[in-house]
Order: C-alpha cells, then structure tokens, then sequence
C-alpha cells in the first residue's frame, strides 16, 4: 500500500539554531528551513536523495537508539574532520573502541569500523564503513 510513497524519517531537538548550524556547517548537510515561530522546522537532504524532518520540541529527550548512518569510505579520515570540527565520539558499553573511539571488525556481515557521536541536542548518529 505504502511501498511507491516517498515516506521520510524525523526527529527532535532542543534547538533549532544550535541543529541548523550542527548539522549544515559542522557535517556539512544540505538544510533547508522552513515555517517561521513556533512552527519553524529543518529538512536534512541527504547525499541518496532522501529527505529528514527536524523539528523543535520543548520536552526533547534525546534518541537512545542511532537515528542516522553515514557511510564513509574511510573512516579515520572522516574522524578526524569531526575532531577538527569539535566532535568527540561516544564511546558505549560492550564494543571494544580502539584509541580514537571506533570499533573495528565487528565480524559477519557487520561492518567494518563504526563510531558514534551526538548532534548537540543528544541524539546519536554514526560513522560506518562498510567491509
């Protein structure tokens, strides 16, 4: 019923100012705004053509789950952009992080290397480079 939409994701955050400049100048993200007050939200235009809904939420809670990927094809490479922009990464409980806070090898048809960090509202993205 579904399957032909355009169907697109979204998600809070505390700060509409503090997102759009996270995620427009220090990831580099196409962002569109829209709406203008209360109703001010942000679009994220990703590099495979989708779309993603950023909107303000006074009772934000961050997402405790990842809520997006970003395939690199080297991984140490886009750590260290992040790092010259002032992105630290997270480090989480059973995973083996190497120096930097990656872990590498997860084994199977995991990928090869992946690292975590926030938008400054708390919410969990991710580096991943795939085998």
């Amino acid at each position: 019923m579904l399957g032909q939409t355009q169907a697109f994701s979204g998600f809070s955050v505390d700060d509409l100012d503090r997102a759009r400049g996270f995620y427009g100048e220090t990831l580099g993200l196409d962002v569109e705004e829209s709406g203008q007050g209360e109703m001010r939200m942000l679009t994220l235009k990703l590099g495979s053509g989708a779309r993603v809904f950023v909107y303000p939420k006074l009772n934000h809670a961050p997402a405790t789950f990842t809520i997006l990927n970003f395939p690199v094809d080297d991984i140490d490479e886009a750590v260290g952009r992040l790092e010259e922009r002032g992105v630290a990464l997270e480090r989480y409980e059973g995973f083996e992080h190497d120096a930097r806070g990656v872990v590498r090898g997860a084994g199977g048809d995991g990928p090869a290397a992946i690292a975590w960090f926030t938008d400054p509202a708390g919410n969990v993205l991710s580096l991943i480079q795939e085998n």
